[in-house]
Protein backbone atom coordinates (compact mmCIF):
# COMPACT_ATOMS: atom_id res chain seq x y z
CA UNK A 1 0.00 0.00 0.00
CA UNK A 2 1.34 3.23 -1.09
CA UNK A 3 0.28 6.41 1.46
CA UNK A 4 1.04 9.79 0.87
CA UNK A 5 1.12 11.06 4.06
CA UNK A 6 1.30 15.39 3.22
CA UNK A 7 -1.54 16.06 1.54
CA UNK A 8 -4.08 18.94 1.55
CA UNK A 9 -7.69 19.74 0.74
CA UNK A 10 -8.98 23.14 1.07
CA UNK A 11 -11.99 25.56 0.62
CA UNK A 12 -11.71 28.88 -1.90
CA UNK A 13 -9.22 31.11 -0.95
CA UNK A 14 -12.17 33.84 -0.59
CA UNK A 15 -14.31 31.84 1.59
CA UNK A 16 -14.02 31.83 5.45
CA UNK A 17 -12.49 28.37 5.61
CA UNK A 18 -12.64 28.33 9.61
CA UNK A 19 -11.86 32.03 9.49
CA UNK A 20 -13.93 34.87 11.21
CA UNK A 21 -14.84 35.67 7.25
CA UNK A 22 -13.24 35.47 3.72
CA UNK A 23 -11.13 38.69 4.03
CA UNK A 24 -9.54 37.38 7.17
CA UNK A 25 -8.46 34.12 5.55
CA UNK A 26 -7.37 36.11 2.56
CA UNK A 27 -5.06 38.16 5.04
CA UNK A 28 -3.29 34.67 6.33
CA UNK A 29 -2.56 33.47 2.80
CA UNK A 30 -1.29 37.57 2.14
CA UNK A 31 1.54 37.08 4.68
CA UNK A 32 2.06 33.61 2.92
CA UNK A 33 2.54 34.44 -0.18
CA UNK A 34 4.82 37.31 1.59
CA UNK A 35 7.67 34.95 2.69
CA UNK A 36 7.71 32.33 0.49
CA UNK A 37 10.41 32.19 -1.33
CA UNK A 38 8.51 31.29 -4.64
CA UNK A 39 9.49 34.47 -6.81
CA UNK A 40 6.81 37.52 -7.41
CA UNK A 41 6.51 38.52 -10.96
CA UNK A 42 5.24 41.22 -12.37
CA UNK A 43 1.93 39.93 -15.13
CA UNK A 44 2.71 42.43 -17.45
CA UNK A 45 6.25 41.47 -18.69
CA UNK A 46 6.55 38.19 -15.93
CA UNK A 47 9.52 40.51 -14.89
CA UNK A 48 11.43 39.67 -11.17
CA UNK A 49 9.48 41.86 -8.65
CA UNK A 50 9.50 42.35 -4.96
CA UNK A 51 7.56 39.98 -2.23
CA UNK A 52 8.25 42.99 0.25
CA UNK A 53 4.80 45.06 -0.32
CA UNK A 54 2.84 42.33 0.81
CA UNK A 55 4.08 42.40 4.05
CA UNK A 56 6.91 45.49 4.46
CA UNK A 57 7.80 45.28 8.17
CA UNK A 58 8.50 41.28 7.68
CA UNK A 59 5.89 40.55 10.98
CA UNK A 60 3.68 37.81 10.78
CA UNK A 61 0.47 39.57 11.57
CA UNK A 62 -2.63 39.23 9.70
CA UNK A 63 -4.33 42.27 11.02
CA UNK A 64 -1.82 44.25 9.95
CA UNK A 65 -1.31 43.42 6.56
CA UNK A 66 -1.32 45.98 4.35
CA UNK A 67 -3.59 47.28 1.69
CA UNK A 68 -2.65 46.17 -2.03
CA UNK A 69 -5.91 44.91 -2.73
CA UNK A 70 -4.58 40.91 -2.61
CA UNK A 71 -7.11 39.30 -4.58
CA UNK A 72 -8.06 36.03 -6.36
CA UNK A 73 -8.16 36.10 -10.38
CA UNK A 74 -10.12 33.17 -10.90
CA UNK A 75 -9.95 33.27 -14.77
CA UNK A 76 -6.44 32.65 -14.17
CA UNK A 77 -6.32 30.56 -10.78
CA UNK A 78 -3.52 32.54 -9.16
CA UNK A 79 -3.52 35.86 -6.69
CA UNK A 80 -2.64 39.37 -8.03
CA UNK A 81 -1.52 42.44 -5.94
CA UNK A 82 -0.63 45.77 -7.21
CA UNK A 83 2.15 47.67 -6.37
CA UNK A 84 3.13 50.82 -7.69
CA UNK A 85 0.78 50.96 -10.53
CA UNK A 86 1.68 47.44 -11.95
CA UNK A 87 -0.08 43.94 -10.84
CA UNK A 88 1.81 40.89 -9.71
CA UNK A 89 1.69 37.18 -8.66
CA UNK A 90 3.42 34.31 -7.02
CA UNK A 91 2.90 31.18 -7.59
CA UNK A 92 2.78 30.09 -4.08
CA UNK A 93 -0.38 27.50 -5.56
CA UNK A 94 0.25 25.76 -8.62
CA UNK A 95 -1.02 27.54 -12.12
CA UNK A 96 -4.58 27.44 -12.66
CA UNK A 97 -6.05 26.71 -9.53
CA UNK A 98 -9.44 28.34 -10.35
CA UNK A 99 -10.68 29.53 -7.45
CA UNK A 100 -7.98 28.14 -5.72
CA UNK A 101 -9.53 25.58 -3.89
CA UNK A 102 -8.38 21.40 -3.80
CA UNK A 103 -11.15 19.57 -3.57
CA UNK A 104 -11.10 15.30 -2.35
CA UNK A 105 -12.31 14.71 -5.55
CA UNK A 106 -9.03 16.40 -7.29
CA UNK A 107 -7.03 14.91 -4.94
CA UNK A 108 -8.27 11.18 -5.19
CA UNK A 109 -8.51 11.68 -8.77
CA UNK A 110 -4.21 12.75 -8.55
CA UNK A 111 -4.23 9.89 -6.35
CA UNK A 112 -5.80 7.17 -9.08
CA UNK A 113 -3.37 7.98 -11.32
CA UNK A 114 -0.20 8.05 -10.03
CA UNK A 115 -1.58 5.07 -8.06
CA UNK A 116 -1.61 6.26 -4.23
CA UNK A 117 -3.60 4.21 -1.82
CA UNK A 118 -4.21 6.45 0.85
CA UNK A 119 -2.67 10.31 2.01
CA UNK A 120 -3.28 11.86 4.98
CA UNK A 121 -4.39 15.29 5.02
CA UNK A 122 -2.66 17.93 6.22
CA UNK A 123 -4.21 21.65 8.02
CA UNK A 124 -2.96 25.07 8.05
CA UNK A 125 -4.49 28.46 8.55
CA UNK A 126 -3.29 29.55 5.33
CA UNK A 127 -5.91 27.40 3.71
CA UNK A 128 -8.47 26.82 6.44
CA UNK A 129 -9.16 26.17 10.07
CA UNK A 130 -12.43 24.29 9.95
CA UNK A 131 -12.48 20.58 11.57
CA UNK A 132 -15.96 20.08 10.03
CA UNK A 133 -14.41 20.35 6.59
CA UNK A 134 -11.38 17.76 6.90
CA UNK A 135 -13.94 15.50 8.74
CA UNK A 136 -16.57 15.65 5.46
CA UNK A 137 -13.37 15.26 2.78
CA UNK A 138 -12.73 11.83 4.89
CA UNK A 139 -16.14 11.02 5.01
CA UNK A 140 -16.50 11.28 1.60
CA UNK A 141 -13.16 8.63 1.16
CA UNK A 142 -12.82 6.77 4.09
CA UNK A 143 -10.96 4.12 2.50
CA UNK A 144 -8.80 7.06 1.01
CA UNK A 145 -7.97 9.50 2.80
CA UNK A 146 -6.91 10.32 6.89
CA UNK A 147 -6.82 13.78 8.21
CA UNK A 148 -5.34 16.03 11.33
CA UNK A 149 -6.55 17.98 13.40
CA UNK A 150 -6.52 21.92 13.11
CA UNK A 151 -4.91 23.63 16.55
CA UNK A 152 -5.19 27.29 16.67
CA UNK A 153 -1.45 27.60 18.49
CA UNK A 154 -1.78 31.29 19.11
CA UNK A 155 -5.02 30.89 20.30
CA UNK A 156 -3.38 28.37 23.09
CA UNK A 157 -2.30 30.66 26.41
CA UNK A 158 -5.42 32.88 26.36
CA UNK A 159 -8.23 30.80 25.56
CA UNK A 160 -6.60 27.13 26.77
CA UNK A 161 -10.02 25.43 27.47
CA UNK A 162 -11.57 26.34 24.34
CA UNK A 163 -8.34 25.44 22.00
CA UNK A 164 -8.48 22.00 23.74
CA UNK A 165 -12.48 21.24 23.75
CA UNK A 166 -11.75 21.82 19.87
CA UNK A 167 -8.64 19.56 19.66
CA UNK A 168 -11.07 16.75 21.62
CA UNK A 169 -14.23 17.16 19.49
CA UNK A 170 -12.43 17.11 16.45
CA UNK A 171 -10.37 13.26 17.03
CA UNK A 172 -13.06 12.08 19.66
CA UNK A 173 -16.39 13.92 17.35
CA UNK A 174 -15.37 14.17 14.22
CA UNK A 175 -13.03 10.77 14.04
CA UNK A 176 -9.41 12.82 12.69
CA UNK A 177 -6.49 10.89 12.96
CA UNK A 178 -3.85 12.73 14.42
CA UNK A 179 -3.22 16.52 15.64
CA UNK A 180 -1.03 19.27 13.58
CA UNK A 181 1.16 21.56 15.33
CA UNK A 182 2.66 24.93 14.06
CA UNK A 183 5.12 26.01 16.61
CA UNK A 184 5.74 29.05 14.67
CA UNK A 185 2.29 30.42 15.05
CA UNK A 186 2.54 29.64 18.78
CA UNK A 187 4.65 32.31 18.76
CA UNK A 188 2.19 35.07 17.75
CA UNK A 189 1.99 37.39 20.67
CA UNK A 190 3.56 35.15 22.93
CA UNK A 191 7.53 34.49 23.46
CA UNK A 192 7.51 31.59 25.83
CA UNK A 193 8.46 28.28 24.32
CA UNK A 194 5.50 26.18 23.55
CA UNK A 195 6.45 22.96 25.16
CA UNK A 196 5.92 23.66 28.69
CA UNK A 197 4.08 27.31 30.61
CA UNK A 198 1.15 28.46 29.30
CA UNK A 199 1.08 25.33 26.78
CA UNK A 200 1.13 22.58 29.33
CA UNK A 201 -2.64 22.24 29.99
CA UNK A 202 -2.92 21.75 26.43
CA UNK A 203 -0.23 19.00 25.69
CA UNK A 204 -1.48 17.26 28.98
CA UNK A 205 -5.01 16.79 27.29
CA UNK A 206 -3.30 16.55 23.04
CA UNK A 207 -1.52 13.77 24.31
CA UNK A 208 -4.01 11.67 26.67
CA UNK A 209 -6.01 11.61 22.92
CA UNK A 210 -3.63 8.62 21.65
CA UNK A 211 -2.80 10.15 18.44
CA UNK A 212 0.13 11.09 16.49
CA UNK A 213 1.55 14.56 16.89
CA UNK A 214 2.96 16.38 13.59
CA UNK A 215 5.14 19.38 13.87
CA UNK A 216 6.23 21.78 11.70
CA UNK A 217 9.14 23.51 13.52
CA UNK A 218 10.32 26.98 12.30
CA UNK A 219 13.12 29.75 13.31
CA UNK A 220 11.93 30.22 16.73
CA UNK A 221 9.77 33.95 17.78
CA UNK A 222 12.16 36.30 16.03
CA UNK A 223 11.33 35.61 12.47
CA UNK A 224 7.72 35.89 13.69
CA UNK A 225 8.72 39.27 14.95
CA UNK A 226 10.21 40.19 11.36
CA UNK A 227 13.73 40.43 13.45
CA UNK A 228 16.99 38.64 12.71
CA UNK A 229 17.26 35.89 14.93
CA UNK A 230 20.48 35.72 17.12
CA UNK A 231 23.02 33.42 15.61
CA UNK A 232 20.91 33.52 12.56
CA UNK A 233 17.89 31.07 11.66
CA UNK A 234 19.90 27.75 11.76
CA UNK A 235 20.54 28.70 15.20
CA UNK A 236 17.13 29.24 16.10
CA UNK A 237 15.71 25.84 14.63
CA UNK A 238 18.15 24.32 16.07
CA UNK A 239 16.65 25.59 19.18
CA UNK A 240 13.41 24.96 17.97
CA UNK A 241 14.86 21.12 17.51
CA UNK A 242 15.96 21.10 21.64
CA UNK A 243 13.19 22.01 22.72
CA UNK A 244 11.00 19.28 20.28
CA UNK A 245 13.30 17.19 22.58
CA UNK A 246 12.16 18.14 26.00
CA UNK A 247 8.86 18.07 24.76
CA UNK A 248 9.54 14.09 23.84
CA UNK A 249 11.43 13.23 27.02
CA UNK A 250 8.01 14.48 28.78
CA UNK A 251 5.55 12.78 26.58
CA UNK A 252 7.38 9.44 25.38
CA UNK A 253 4.73 7.57 24.50
CA UNK A 254 3.11 10.05 22.31
CA UNK A 255 4.17 9.52 18.24
CA UNK A 256 5.21 12.65 16.88
CA UNK A 257 6.97 13.46 13.32
CA UNK A 258 8.80 16.48 11.54
CA UNK A 259 6.82 17.48 8.67
CA UNK A 260 8.62 18.21 5.19
CA UNK A 261 11.68 16.79 7.05
CA UNK A 262 13.90 19.55 7.79
CA UNK A 263 14.32 22.89 6.17
CA UNK A 264 16.09 22.08 3.52
CA UNK A 265 16.99 25.73 2.30
CA UNK A 266 18.70 26.66 5.72
CA UNK A 267 21.43 23.90 4.87
CA UNK A 268 22.82 24.12 1.46
CA UNK A 269 26.29 24.61 0.95
CA UNK A 270 27.98 24.20 -2.65
CA UNK A 271 24.58 23.30 -4.19
CA UNK A 272 24.26 20.30 -1.94
CA UNK A 273 22.38 19.55 1.71
CA UNK A 274 25.08 19.70 4.49
CA UNK A 275 23.25 18.94 8.11
CA UNK A 276 24.68 19.43 11.01
CA UNK A 277 25.22 16.90 13.72
CA UNK A 278 22.72 18.33 16.08
CA UNK A 279 19.79 17.53 13.58
CA UNK A 280 19.93 14.27 14.59
CA UNK A 281 19.61 14.71 18.29
CA UNK A 282 15.97 14.15 18.34
CA UNK A 283 15.78 10.68 16.81
CA UNK A 284 17.38 9.06 20.00
CA UNK A 285 13.94 8.73 20.55
CA UNK A 286 12.20 6.37 18.70
CA UNK A 287 8.99 8.47 18.69
CA UNK A 288 10.41 10.39 16.53
CA UNK A 289 9.68 10.36 12.89
CA UNK A 290 10.46 12.19 9.84
CA UNK A 291 8.93 13.13 6.38
CA UNK A 292 11.02 12.32 3.18
CA UNK A 293 9.63 15.62 1.35
CA UNK A 294 12.11 17.25 -0.91
CA UNK A 295 10.48 18.06 -4.76
CA UNK A 296 7.65 20.59 -3.32
CA UNK A 297 11.04 22.57 -1.42
CA UNK A 298 13.80 22.18 -3.76
CA UNK A 299 12.22 21.90 -6.91
CA UNK A 300 13.18 24.67 -8.13
CA UNK A 301 17.04 24.50 -7.55
CA UNK A 302 17.33 21.01 -8.32
CA UNK A 303 15.52 18.77 -11.13
CA UNK A 304 14.09 15.39 -11.47
CA UNK A 305 15.41 13.14 -10.73
CA UNK A 306 17.20 14.97 -7.62
CA UNK A 307 20.16 13.54 -7.44
CA UNK A 308 21.39 15.95 -5.59
CA UNK A 309 19.45 15.23 -2.13
CA UNK A 310 19.77 11.11 -2.98
CA UNK A 311 23.02 11.44 -0.48
CA UNK A 312 20.76 13.11 2.28
CA UNK A 313 17.99 10.97 1.81
CA UNK A 314 20.78 7.52 2.41
CA UNK A 315 22.11 9.66 5.54
CA UNK A 316 18.11 9.65 6.90
CA UNK A 317 17.94 6.01 6.16
CA UNK A 318 21.07 5.63 7.72
CA UNK A 319 20.57 8.13 10.83
CA UNK A 320 16.89 7.54 11.37
CA UNK A 321 16.22 4.20 10.24
CA UNK A 322 13.68 3.67 6.98
CA UNK A 323 11.10 2.24 9.38
CA UNK A 324 10.64 6.04 11.19
CA UNK A 325 10.40 7.47 7.70
CA UNK A 326 7.45 8.21 5.81
CA UNK A 327 7.23 9.74 2.14
CA UNK A 328 5.24 13.02 2.23
CA UNK A 329 4.29 15.30 -1.11
CA UNK A 330 2.64 18.79 -0.18
CA UNK A 331 0.37 18.28 -2.69
CA UNK A 332 -0.57 19.76 -4.81
CA UNK A 333 1.73 22.57 -3.99
CA UNK A 334 4.41 20.18 -5.20
CA UNK A 335 2.87 20.29 -8.82
CA UNK A 336 4.95 23.34 -9.15
CA UNK A 337 7.74 21.29 -9.88
CA UNK A 338 7.16 17.72 -10.79
CA UNK A 339 3.88 15.21 -11.34
CA UNK A 340 2.86 13.33 -8.58
CA UNK A 341 3.93 9.86 -10.12
CA UNK A 342 7.50 11.80 -10.71
CA UNK A 343 7.13 12.44 -6.70
CA UNK A 344 6.86 9.13 -6.34
CA UNK A 345 9.60 7.25 -9.02
CA UNK A 346 12.43 9.35 -7.58
CA UNK A 347 12.48 7.53 -4.80
CA UNK A 348 11.44 3.79 -6.72
CA UNK A 349 13.24 3.98 -9.53
CA UNK A 350 16.29 6.12 -8.74
CA UNK A 351 17.52 5.10 -5.23
CA UNK A 352 19.34 2.46 -5.65
CA UNK A 353 20.94 2.46 -2.11
CA UNK A 354 17.49 1.46 -0.79
CA UNK A 355 16.65 -1.84 -0.44
CA UNK A 356 13.22 -2.87 -1.09
CA UNK A 357 12.40 -2.71 3.12
CA UNK A 358 13.25 0.46 2.67
CA UNK A 359 11.27 1.73 -0.34
CA UNK A 360 8.09 -0.43 1.42
CA UNK A 361 8.44 1.17 4.68
CA UNK A 362 8.89 4.76 3.32
CA UNK A 363 6.06 4.61 1.11
CA UNK A 364 3.63 3.32 3.00
CA UNK A 365 4.81 0.81 5.70
CA UNK A 366 6.29 3.75 8.46
CA UNK A 367 2.82 6.54 8.03
CA UNK A 368 0.64 3.07 8.02
CA UNK A 369 2.10 1.61 11.58
CA UNK A 370 1.69 5.33 13.33
CA UNK A 371 -1.90 6.07 11.70
CA UNK A 372 -3.27 2.09 12.22
CA UNK A 373 -3.36 1.19 9.18
CA UNK A 374 -3.46 -2.32 8.73
CA UNK A 375 -2.45 -4.02 5.40
CA UNK A 376 0.21 -5.21 3.59
CA UNK A 377 2.75 -3.08 1.87
CA UNK A 378 3.57 -3.68 -1.71
CA UNK A 379 5.60 -1.37 -3.86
Amino acid sequence: MIIDSHVYCFEPATSPAGHASGEDHMRWLQLAHAGHHQPAIRIRDRSPGPSTPLNPSGRWDPDAAPDVDFRVNSARGRVVWNHEGEEYTKHFYPPDMGELDYTHFSLTCEMDYAGVDMALLHVDPILGRDSGFQAACVERFPDRLRSMAPVDEWRIPPETDAVIGELQRAIGELGLHAVKFCPPHAYLGNQEPWDDGPFRPFWEAATALGVPVFFTLGSGPAGMAGEDPPGGPRQEYLQELRILTRWMERYPDTVCSLTHGFPWRLFLEGGRIVLPEEVWQPFDSPSCHLEVCFPVRLGDLFDFPYREVWPTLEEMVARVGSDRLLWGTDMPFQNRFCTYRQSRRWIEHYCDFLTAGDREAIMGGTAGRILGIESEVSV
